[in-house]
């Protein structure tokens, strides 16, 4: 070796500790996440839309970010339990989705972050004191379902004339989701439609509505986003393709993998402005000085290739009004 490459060398060795010791690492967050359904997968469609919030606010997964996902697999009696697994797991905040995951958490923890989506009316729920202030440690995004239920009624209506009577499915276990099916029954009259309510609260009351569709056939469905309904949805998709008939959903995931058409919040706009929310807690803002947000994007979509199954000749005004049509 040349003198001045042994040099070099000698100077790096001595000078390498040192270099790692004044290296600072970035801080590590771990924020929980808590499903009434299955835990969120990197790829599922609300965990890709999680993880794609928080990397626009600069948070990496497995880099600076941990989560800590959690799942009631439809057991509602397991939230409590679950609570206690990411409390004892010291996240820094939870981002929960829907009413019984947000009112777990409000039942277990005054003190750690909480931010809320998917829930319904967050006030009239009792999960906070009012949208400027929460005046406790939970903010959020709300949903705003129960103010869009007339519009997504008057799609219905625009797609079927005639519509005189409306089969509408929710579960009924959930006070949320019970408050947005009076939402859209109320708007339902408002129209002079008649309403068909159809409560489920298990996966075999699914069958019951079924046969009670068949023997009074409704001219069009409706059905409550939450997750009895999300894990069900194929069947509903599947009965109302069998039995010719027009559904609208909550949530674009439904239109994109085989329901007619669907109304409501970008899912994209509501995890990154969810994600925007921890971030801003997470640099030191408390929940209650932030006020519990609205959506401002929402989006019409239209599945052609379940319309064609159905049999349907979908009017154009109705389809120059969608802001997404899938072929």
């Amino acid at each position: 070796m040349k003198r001045r490459e042994f040099i070099v060398a000698i100077w790096a060795t001595a000078a390498w500790p040192h270099l790692v010791i004044g290296q600072t690492s970035p801080k590590v967050y771990r924020i929980g996440v808590l499903n009434p359904g299955e835990p969120l997968s990197d790829t599922s469609y609300f965990g890709a839309a999680i993880i794609r919030g928080f990397a626009k606010q600069g948070y990496l997964l497995n880099r600076n970010l941990i989560l800590e996902r959690r799942g009631a697999q439809g057991h509602m009696d397991r939230l409590p339990r679950l609570v206690d697994e990411l409390l004892a797991s010291e996240v820094d905040a939870i981002l929960t989705l829907g009413y019984r995951p947000a009112l777990a958490v409000k039942q277990k923890t005054t003190t750690l972050p909480v931010v809320v989506t998917q829930s319904g009316d967050p006030v009239v729920l009792g999960l906070v004191d009012g949208l400027a202030h929460s005046g406790g440690n939970l903010t959020g995004i709300s949903d705003v379902s129960t103010e869009l239920s007339p519009k997504r009624l008057e799609f219905i209506k625009e797609l079927v004339p005639r519509l005189s009577r409306v089969a509408m499915l929710w579960n009924a276990d959930d006070l949320g989701m019970t408050l947005r099916y009076r939402a859209a029954a109320t708007a339902a009259q408002e129209l002079s439609v008649s309403v068909q309510a159809l409560g489920v609260r298990e996966p075999e009351d699914f069958d019951e509505a079924f046969a009670a569709m068949t023997r009074d056939v409704p001219d069009a469905i409706f059905m409550v986003s939450d997750r009895v309904t999300l894990l069900n949805r194929r069947r509903v998709y599947d009965f109302a393709v069998a039995h010719r008939l027009p559904a609208m959903y909550e949530n674009d995931l439904f239109a994109r993998d085989g329901g007619l058409m669907s109304y409501g919040p970008n899912t994209v706009e509501t995890y990154e402005r969810a994600a925007g929310l921890i971030d801003r807690i997470l640099k030191g803002s408390r929940p209650a000085e932030l006020p519990f947000e609205q959506p401002t994007k929402f989006e019409l979509v239209i599945n052609l290739k379940t319309a064609g199954a159905i049999g349907l000749t979908l009017p154009p005004s109705l389809l120059a009004r969608a802001d997404e049509v899938i072929e």
